[in-house]
């Protein structure tokens, strides 16, 4: 895998975590809006868009999907729950802290999940980032708590919530990243996981949905949910998860917690202390490590070398449809 391609993935995994970092933000200018409601607009819709832009490559790759259908509906399941839980934790435990937490733990879930599962064995620069972007979270999270007259109950509910964020999120974007290496392009291994997880929550955004039509402050908060960081960001999320691999997108997304913590300062009116300042900087340093560090999707077993050529083909087939 080319230096440059890495970099290019990368690229498009920062954009991603830029826009998704922007929604909790916004969810606030709808407060009459649950946190399921939202969660549900933004990927219940999101996904069924980019399961119909995705209908010709579904229909291309229908027989590798059909000999993937538990890992596709492993991956939907984990689409589904995964706002859910993302937005009541932010709902519960604020913006920063819900964040933070949900992305945070990301990386490692989806570190053991390669470990456990794939037998990869993780790099070193890669458990370097991961450890560096937990530590710049962690900061983030402590400033947010320090000195905060938050109940103790909602927080707890915020913190298991955001875990449970953070581990099904690893699990679909591990779940695309091996689709993509079966030989399912891009657009259907996106396609087949984001449109099953979004039928999945349009019952829950029938039952919860009705503040959305409310009011006109409240669509315009779910049709930017659903079409700009779900829609747009999915697209350039799956562009990524074809360069670099699940643990490298999940820890580059680690960006997205520093963004919403700026927001949630600056327009929220959130408090950060110093700490708080010192943890973005610890990310914007784990960027810089997974940029110019050689690319963790090098590391195979030795034992697994017989597979170079079957593993060049596909890295030729993801390179011809991206």
């Amino acid at each position: 895998m080319s230096k440059r391609r890495h970099n290019v993935g990368l690229l498009a995994i920062v954009i991603t975590a830029l826009l998704w970092g922007t929604t909790g933000t916004v969810a606030t200018f709808a407060p009459e809006v649950g946190p399921l409601a939202i969660g549900a607009a933004a990927l219940g819709i999101g996904g069924l868009l980019q399961a119909v832009i995705a209908i010709p490559a579904l229909r291309v790759a229908a027989p590798q999907l059909r000999a993937n259908r538990a890992k596709v509906l492993l991956g939907g399941l984990a689409v589904g729950i995964y706002p859910l839980a993302f937005y009541s934790s932010m709902h519960l435990a604020g913006v920063a802290v819900g964040s933070v937490l949900s992305l945070a733990s990301a990386p490692l879930a989806s570190g053991v999940l390669e470990w456990l599962v794939d037998r990869r064995p993780l790099s070193r620069w890669w458990m370097l980032a991961a450890g560096l972007g937990v530590l710049g979270s962690t900061l983030l999270c402590v400033s947010k708590l320090q000195g905060a007259a938050t109940e103790l109950l909602p927080m707890l509910a915020g913190i298991g919530l955001g875990l449970i964020a953070g581990a099904t999120y690893a699990t679909y974007s591990w779940v695309v990243h091996g689709l993509m290496h079966a030989r399912v392009s891009r657009g259907a291994a996106m396609g087949s996981v984001f449109g099953v997880g979004g039928a999945l929550l349009i019952p829950v955004l029938l039952v919860t949905g009705a503040p959305l039509v409310a009011s006109g402050q409240g669509f315009a908060v779910a049709a930017y949910m659903a079409l700009v960081p779900m829609f747009l960001g999915y697209l350039l999320f799956g562009m990524g998860l074809a360069r670099v691999s699940a643990s490298t997108a999940t820890t580059v997304t680690l960006l997205e917690p520093a963004i919403a913590t700026v927001l949630a300062v600056l327009i929220v009116g959130e408090q950060l202390g110093i700490l708080g300042w010192a943890g973005l900087g610890v990310i914007a340093l784990v960027l810089g490590i997974l940029a110019l560090a050689p690319a963790n999707d090098s590391a195979v077993p030795e034992k697994r070398n017989h597979k170079a050529t079957r593993m060049a083909a596909v890295v030729g087939s993801l390179e011809s449809d991206s």
